[in-house]
This record gives structure tokens, sequence and C-alpha cells, in this order.
């Protein structure tokens, strides 16, 4: 139920701020949230062209208040000819005043073919002021703005026809208050249309993941391999998931999930993760309610401890980094403490003692031995750390490989007929959780779009910069505000910091840590109980939320302390 209410609230919020900003002037709005489609690498936005020389109060041309990079990005142009414009910009908000007086300008102009001018005498202090349009190139336009014109001169026989064509086209041209441009630049995001395909572009890339590694998971479960590892780690689990049997074969998959998690193995996690889920739901009393072993395993996925933040290094250092690898430390830190958090939150609920024996001492083995792995890395030189991590990464994918084929050769059981009977289910678990992250990722497009995430963004900075506090902080807000919601939107708050300050700045620094030190919540919640049909989530949401915000207290903490 939180879950669908949260998802109401978001679209019911979302429309209201649109159409707030429609009535405040944005009468783009319903279209940016409805069709806009963002660029893919390569792609430019189709060039508009626009007219700021129209003006009767003697100034030549208006002055924009956006950014011609901005403009620029947008493939905004500024077009010299009125009448090759799409857009017409207008000094006041009038517009129709502006229409009307250019109307009555074209009605009343001399028009003049080339002929006629050349057999014309003027005094040259008072040459006349002209306007070309349609030439054979040889008359020049003398005049910016056409209010000023004295001819236009063309080399059409027709003279009225060609007034009625630029009668024509001045109806199909845009007028725009100067200072409302802004509201018309495209803005680069995708709405409901493109974010409905994407999750389906989305949905389909997993295909192939899932079915490969519930694949293998399936030779690894009929050669025996997940019920060892379950019987190996249940002992020490089984205080964490009271409710699990020991031995359950729940125990492998998480474990593997786990792993996947720590060693960055984000391709991996996914299928292990909802292979979990799925073994927990087969010993769930109540299909539509999330129990407690399900909460408890998603608050500690969620929480996403990791060794090598692989992703976010390769971010920095295409950006220019001269040490892309300096925030592993303190990422792996956040995580652990957001890790600890939700760990903590969701013992406290279900009344788990963490202080007993077989509980305490291996987590506290675990961070140690976390602590020493850390060490080892932070002695790496820059170089050796990135080709270490990679090696490291990749390598674990294929240990996996081995050591599960491997298996299944000793065990003599049919290999390809084992993993073609899990590769269909992770066929089939794609295809379920179409709907839940059609239905989260667009609402979250909606909120992004609309512009509803900075409403919620606008008074936290500015009580940031009222109580005094480093308005360096403010900067790395939108990251840790959007990135429950949405990976992709808090990677891009991310870059454009990054863009803005440089990667090795402490701005850069504080959203790379930021970035990779909370989960995709809401998205995580509609894929992993979307994939079992959960509709109760019950207390999910709000522990993982808490475990994300002790997770950002505690990035910009460290960051602070590190190189504030």
């Amino acid at each position: 139920m939180a879950l669908s209410k949260i998802w109401s609230y978001i679209i019911l919020f979302a429309i209201a701020v649109a159409a707030y900003r429609y009535v405040q002037g944005d009468k783009n709005i319903f279209n940016d949230l409805v069709t806009e489609k963002k660029l893919k690498e390569g792609e430019s936005f189709t060039k508009v062209k626009y007219h700021r020389g129209i003006t009767s109060t003697g100034v030549r041309e208006l002055e924009i208040p956006v950014t011609q990079k901005k403009l620029e990005a947008a493939n905004w142009q500024n077009e010299p000819d009125l009448f090759k414009a799409n857009y017409i910009l207008s000094p006041t908000a009038n517009t129709d005043s502006l229409r009307a007086a250019l109307e009555n300008k074209i009605a009343s102009v001399n028009i003049i073919t080339e002929t006629e001018l050349a057999s014309m005498t003027f005094d040259s202090a008072h040459a006349p002021k002209l306007f070309a349009y349609n030439t054979s190139g040889d008359v020049k336009t003398e005049a910016v703005n056409f209010f000023e014109c004295h001819y236009v001169v063309t080399a059409a026989g027709n003279k009225d026809s060609l007034r009625s064509a630029l009668l024509s086209v001045l109806n199909r041209q845009r007028m725009v208050e100067v200072s409302q441009v802004a509201n018309y630049l495209p803005k680069n995001m995708d709405g409901i249309f493109e974010t409905g395909k994407f999750a389906i572009t989305l949905a389909l890339g997993l295909i192939g993941t899932l079915a490969l590694f519930m694949g293998l998971l399936s030779i690894a479960e009929q050669a025996g391999g997940i019920n060892l590892l379950s019987r190996f780690i249940s002992p020490f689990l089984s205080k964490l998931f009271p409710g699990v049997p020991l031995g359950h074969a729940a125990y492998g998959h998480m474990v593997m999930n786990f792993s996947a998690n720590i060693l960055g193995l984000d391709n991996a996690a996914t299928p292990f993760g909802l292979k979990a889920m799925q073994s927990l739901q087969d010993i769930n009393n109540e299909k539509e309610k999330a129990s407690d072993a399900q909460i408890m395993f998603l608050g500690l996925h969620a929480a996403g401890l990791t060794l090598i933040p692989v992703s976010i290094i390769a971010v920095r250092a295409a950006n220019g980094s001269h040490n892309p690898n300096e925030i592993f430390i303190p990422l792996m830190l956040s995580t652990l403490v957001c890790t600890l958090t939700a760990l903590f939150l969701v013992s406290l609920r279900q009344k788990i003692n963490l202080l007993q024996p077989k509980l305490f001492f291996p987590v506290f083995g675990l961070v140690a031995a976390m602590s020493l792995f850390v060490w080892f890395l932070q002695s790496l030189k820059p170089f050796a750390l990135e080709q270490f991590s990679d090696t490291f990464s990749n390598g674990a994918i294929l240990l996996v490989f081995l050591v599960i084929v491997a298996g299944g050769l000793y065990k003599k059981i049919n290999l390809f007929d084992a993993f073609v009977e899990g590769a269909k289910g992770g066929f089939e678990t794609a295809v379920r959780i179409i709907p839940y992250m059609v239905g989260m990722l667009v609402a979250v497009s909606m909120l992004r779009t609309s512009g509803a995430f900075d409403i919620i963004l606008a008074p936290v900075k500015s009580l940031i910069v009222f109580s005094g506090l480093d308005v360096r902080l403010a900067e790395g807000l939108p990251t840790a505000l959007l990135r429950p919601f949405s990976a992709g939107g808090a990677r891009g708050f991310m870059v454009d910091a990054m863009n803005t300050y440089g990667p090795d700045s402490f701005v850069g620094k504080m959203v790379s840590v930021l970035q990779g030190s909370s989960e995709t919540t809401f998205y995580v919640v509609a894929l992993y109980f979307g994939s079992v049909s959960v509709k109760d989530t019950r207390y999910a949401i709000p522990v993982m939320l808490l475990a994300d915000l002790a997770g950002v207290i505690f990035s910009i903490s460290l960051c602070y302390a590190l190189w504030g």
C-alpha cells in the first residue's frame, strides 16, 4: 500500500506543478511532460530559427535572458530575416498587439521590384531603409527591424501575391515574449511516452542477463551447489532470517546477490536478487504481503555495500579526473554505513538481537576483512588500482561460470538442458516486471519533467544559504535527493556538477560519493516486489529511505572531513 500511495501522490503532484507552470507562461510544459524525447548520443534537437530584431522602441535587438550556450544546446539559431524565423520574440507579454502591428505593416508597406528600385534616385543623406524578400541577391537588407523599413524589395512580379505570402508566413510564426524564451527550449528529458518505451527497452535488455544468470543458477541448483552454499552460510544468516528454514536455497541465492553487490557486479546482482526474492516468496504464507525475510533481504540489498565502484570511477575518468579512484574508500565507508543502518532498523522492527555472538562476530569479521581489503587497494597506484578493479570484477564473473560449469560436469548433469530450463524462468521474470517498471519510471519522469523536483529542491537550497552553511553543499543535493527515484537522473546531476566545478573539485568528489552511497529505492522496490507480485510492501520503503538518508549524511560529513 505504501508504494501505491507514493506512486499516486507523485503523479498528482507532478500534474499539479505542470498545470501551475502552464498558467505561469510555460506553454510547452504539457508537451514536455507527454511527448518530449531525450537525445541519444550524437543526436541534436530540431533546428529552430528565432528573430529578435522586432521592436518599435528603437532598440535594434532584444536582449534574451538565456545564455548563448543554452540556446546552442537547444539548437536555437538567430535568424536575421524576419520571415524565415519559426519564432518571433516580443518585448512585451502582449504578443497579439505585436502580431496586429506586423499585419498592419505588411498591409501598408511599399513593395517594389528590383527594377523599380534601380530607376529610383534618393538623396544620400536620406536613403530609404530596405527589406529584401525573395530577391536575386543584388539587394541587401539595410533594416534589421521590419518596422523601420520604407520598402520591401522583391524580384517577383506580382506584388499582391507577395503581400499575401508575407501574411501567410506571419500566421504560421509563433510570438514569444522574450523573457519567456527559456520555457520554449527543449528540456532533453523523456516524456511519459518515451519513458514507457524506455521501460520496455530496459526490461527487454534484462532478458538476456536474467536468462544467462538464472540459467547458471539452475545448473548450480541441480548440481547441489546452492544447497551446499546454503548449508554453509545458513547458521549465520538464520539469525537475521529466523523465518527461513536452515539450509533453504534462499540463503544461497542471497549470498550470491550480496557477493555480486560487494564486487560491483550489477549485471549479476539483479538476477541473483530476483531469484532470492522468488525463493523467499515460496515460503511466504501471505503472497501479496511482504514477509519479514523479504524486507530484511531487500533492505540489505538496497544498501548496496560495495568495495570497488567501477561505474563511478569510469565516469570520473571520462570527465578528466586526475585521480578517479580517490573516492572509492569514502564510497565503501558510505555504503557500509547504509548497510549497517538498514540492518539495525529492520532488526529493531523485527526484534532481532544483533548482539548475540553468532551474529555479532561474523558481522565484525566481515567489516574487518573489508577494511584489510581496502587497505590493500589503497596501497596501489591509481593506474594499478584501475587495472586491478577491472580484472578483479570481470574475473569474478568468469570464476562464477567456471565453478558452476565445473560443478555440473562433476555431478554429471545435463548442463545445457539445465541452463535452458533456468533461462526460461529469466525470460518469464523479465516479462512479469514490465508493468511495475513502466509505472514507476513514468511517475519519476513526470516528477522530473514537470519541474516538481525543482520545487522540492529550491526551499532546501534556500535554507542552506539562509542558515549560513557552505553553499557548495547545495550543489550536491540534486544528486542525493534524486538518487532514490532515478539513477539516470542523479547521474545527470553528478556529471553536470563535474562539468561545472571539475571532477577533482570538492563538489565533483562529493557528488561522486553521493551517487554511489545509496540505491534507487523506488525502482528497486517496484522491481523486486513486482517480480513476485507483492502488493503490500509494509515498512520496506521507510527503512530503505532512512538508510539512504544515513548514507547521505555520512557521505557529506566524510567529504568535508577529507576534502572540505
